[in-house]
């Protein structure tokens, strides 16, 4: 599962949509409430980034393949209480239960912490469940090459690149 910054402004709509309909929270302004939800997920994709770049450095520095990344990424992770995979629900959720409670923009919550991270949590992992769907979406564009061939690998990548673009989802 992956977060996209494309899909930062659609989850924020619609976390705020489904809350404020379900009477979950009252917004004076939705616009500036979305902003505040879209601030969380621009950090959330700030420090993803951050790691990344800090294990790739101490790869290099250590002199470790590769391979090593998502262990050392996650070793980092782990020290800064920030979450990765299906972690990165919880650390985004609680996130944003936290700006909830803080936010000027929101004017009151009503919901229990438990009902809104359910709900949260509900709509992130929807949109960001999209990596599997673009896969089967580029196999089924790719049925007549050979899995596992050079050309392959490099149509997926090129029609992978395609399908993100018609989705309007940017890395």
């Amino acid at each position: 599962m992956k977060l996209y910054a494309g899909k930062v402004d659609t989850i924020a709509a619609e976390v705020i949509n489904k809350l404020t309909s379900d009477g979950d929270l009252e917004v004076a302004d939705p616009h500036e409430a979305q902003l505040d939800v879209a601030s969380v997920l621009k950090e959330y994709l700030r420090v993803d980034r951050e790691l990344t770049e800090r294990a790739k450095d101490i790869l290099e520095i250590r002199g470790l393949p590769h391979g090593h990344l998502f262990r050392t990424k996650k070793q980092l992770a782990d020290q800064k209480d920030f979450g990765l995979g299906e972690e990165a629900l919880t650390w985004i959720t609680n996130q944003l239960v936290e700006t909830f409670m803080q936010s000027k923009n929101i004017d009151e919550v009503y919901a229990e912490d438990v009902t809104l991270r359910k709900k949260i949590k509900e709509i992130v992992r929807k949109h960001m469940a999209v990596e599997e769907e673009l896969d089967q979406e580029v196999r089924q564009r790719l049925k007549n090459i050979q899995e596992g061939t050079s050309a392959w690998e490099v149509e997926y990548a090129r029609v992978l690149d395609q399908v993100k673009q018609k989705h309007g989802i940017k890395e």
